[in-house]
């Protein structure tokens, strides 16, 4: 019995000579593992990229009320199965249009509304986001 744990602390302690072949078959154990174990394991695997700025577009501008309405793409926001306006979907919708417009990047701007665009199938496309601009 001692001998095992003997062993088990030497694994565990790595303290085993390189070249032994202990070492040799511990090294392979760990390589054996790296190569062989799913990835969803670790929920590792490609992270999926943001769509381009294109994806959002300027729709409708209003000068007297400082107003501004953007499309911005579903998918964009992570919501392509929402269905009604959460404070979560709002501070997304913010942060996304100011990083992603150079008008709003350097301005103080609040999101007014969230309008869905449905595809004809009922599938959510796009987001119609209002912001209002303010003066200062």
């Amino acid at each position: 019995m001692r001998k095992l744990w003997r062993g088990i602390a030497n694994i565990f302690f790595w303290s085993y000579e390189r070249g032994s072949w202990p070492y040799d078959v511990l090294v392979a154990a760990i390589l054996i593992f790296l190569l062989a174990t799913p990835r969803h394991w670790f929920q590792d695997g490609p992270r999926p990229s943001l769509p381009a700025s294109s994806d959002i577009q300027l729709i409708e501008e209003n000068n007297r009320s400082n107003e501004a309405t953007y499309r911005v793409d579903a998918r964009l926001l992570g919501q392509t199965k929402a269905t009604t306006s959460t404070p979560e979907l709002e501070r997304r919708a913010h942060d996304i249009l100011g990083a992603k417009v150079p008008a709003l990047g350097d301005r103080i701007f609040q999101v007014e509304r969230i309008d869905f665009v449905r595809g004809g199938d009922g599938a959510l496309l796009d987001f119609d986001v209002t912001v209002r601009v303010s003066d200062e």
